[in-house]
């Protein structure tokens, strides 16, 4: 059988041929999760009630990524050598989808937000390691948390769908052996991360880490490090999708306003010079002075992406997206109209065009770059538009304050848990999904114990697996919420508002 339709337990036979059938049942599989229906309710930058108009959530970004992915998929299989797209571990449409589909399931509550507060709680509070990372969280949920059938963890999906999702194929410690955080040049997403040791980004719990061995078992080709080919489609298109609809969601609702952002783009351009002889001590005093956001994005890239970078490429970067976006889309407030529909909806499709047909495979990417990849005009716009959002969007101080409460109501509702299970006489009207998970977590240390305790760094008493156990399912638990949930349970929690039937819990 092709090991890339492996799947994790035996199943019935079904009525179809192998091939992209059996990619099709994962794909319905997932898109059925309770995970999944559950996007719909998960901020993706900011919660709608933040701003005046209609802005993206989790689930929307979903559909446009997975829209997206299809796209340069067909357009590959399409156009390019299909031998190639073999030798270099297959491209099937139907399994970019799937990954699309799956991406974000692990995302909590509030965004990236959410995410920071708990990886703190979960290595502070509980001792676990590994912490919080929403892209381990979402090949967990997959392979373990989530139901297909009576008795059955996880959905059961085939070794391909489950390695397209693995963004970041290391663990935050222990695997592979030469961990990327050492390399000479370590891949992208892992550097090193807030709690000063480990990766910044990975996909695998050491929990779930046999979990991750199984699927890439059916690339044995695959590099350490490296992404799938369908893998990395999906994640080109997830930077396609979210440099563009972000922009967009906020020019509409009148956050991104047209003065500051081009002043930041014209100052830059005719200060380039002068920008570029300061030293990074002057530069970091210059706070937000116009010009200097992009100047230190370019020193960033120059650093970080040296295999791609080019300082005339980035430059028509910053001149075209300044014409096209700034002047061509800002430039006119946004007054409801079909007129300034039609510049919005206008603009995103000619992007998404354009960098969808940039896209072309890689047989021999950088460590930072995958088997298919943007060309170098495409990903320098891509970086530019990317900054848009993070230094006039996502710096804004009234989202922050507006974040420091979410923060605050994520904490509470982990320490009301972890209070609430350690409470003896009451511990047994927990909410039975919390108890499940705790329990699920429980087994999933034990088995790591009897097969690899060095994964645990010498905590294997029946002490240490009881409170990682514990820590990792409230983890688990909380990270599901909706931000209505969040909020509701943390009212409840305080005892600010009354028991509610049929709440979930």
């Amino acid at each position: 059988m092709d090991p890339r339709l492996a799947r994790t337990r035996p199943e019935p036979e079904r009525p179809y041929a192998p091939g992209e059938s059996e990619f099709r049942t994962d794909l319905e599989r997932i898109r059925f999760a309770q995970s999944f229906s559950r996007l719909a309710e998960v901020t993706q930058v900011v919660n709608a009630a933040a701003t005046s108009g209609v802005v993206h959530n989790r689930l929307t970004h979903t559909i446009k990524v997975t829209a997206v992915a299809r796209a340069i998929a067909v357009r590959l299989l399409r156009t390019e050598d299909r031998n190639l797209l073999r030798d270099l571990g297959g491209l099937d449409h139907v399994v970019v989808q799937a990954a699309a589909n799956a991406h974000d399931l692990g995302h909590p509550p509030f965004g990236h937000l959410g995410e920071r507060i708990l990886d703190r709680l979960a290595r502070e509070r509980f001792g676990l390691a590994d912490g919080f990372e929403s892209n381990a969280q979402t090949f967990r949920i997959l392979t373990e948390l989530e139901v297909q059938g009576p008795g059955d963890e996880g959905l059961n999906l085939t070794a391909a769908v489950r390695a397209a999702v693995l963004k970041y194929p290391w663990a935050r410690f222990h695997y592979p052996q030469d961990h990327p955080t050492q390399w000479p040049i370590p891949p992208r997403g892992a550097g090193h991360g807030g709690s000063g040791s480990g990766a910044a980004k990975f996909s695998t719990y050491l929990i779930d880490l046999p979990q991750m061995l199984d699927a890439l078992a059916a690339f044995p080709k695959l590099p350490p490090g490296r992404q799938t080919l369908e893998c990395s489609v999906m994640d080109l298109a997830d930077d396609i999708a979210y440099s563009l609809h972000d922009v967009q969601d906020f020019h509409r609702s009148g956050v991104l306003q047209f003065s500051p952002v081009s002043g930041e783009f014209r100052s830059w351009e005719n200060g380039r010079a002068a920008l570029a002889e300061l030293d990074d001590i002057e530069l970091a005093r210059s706070g937000r002075r116009p010009g200097a956001g992009l100047e230190r994005l370019r020193r960033r890239l120059r650093t970080r992406d040296a295999w791609m970078f080019d300082e005339d490429t980035f430059a028509a970067a910053v001149a075209t997206v300044g014409e096209e976006f700034v002047d061509g889309v800002l430039a006119t407030p946004y007054d409801g109209s079909l007129t300034s529909d039609r510049a919005v909806s206008g603009f995103t499709s000619r992007w998404i065009d354009h960098l969808i047909t940039s896209v072309s495979p890689n047989p021999s990417p950088a460590v930072r770059s995958g088997y298919v990849s943007m060309s170098s005009r495409a990903w320098h716009e891509v970086s530019v538009l990317k900054f848009v959002n993070q230094y006039f969007i996502l710096e804004r101080p009234d989202l922050a304050m507006l974040q420091r409460g979410q923060e605050r109501t994520i904490e509470q509702l982990v320490v009301a848990f972890d209070h609430w299970l350690s409470d003896h006489i009451d511990a047994g009207r927990a909410p039975r999904r919390l108890v499940d998970l705790v329990n699920a977590a429980g087994f999933g240390y034990e088995q790591i114990v009897r097969s690899h305790p060095e994964w645990l760094d010498a905590r294997t008493s029946d002490a240490d697996i009881a409170r990682m156990a514990g820590g990792r399912g409230i983890i688990d638990y909380v990270s599901s919420l909706t931000d209505a949930q969040a909020v509701a349970y943390g009212a409840r929690l305080s005892g600010a508002s009354g028991l509610l039937w049929g709440s979930g819990l």
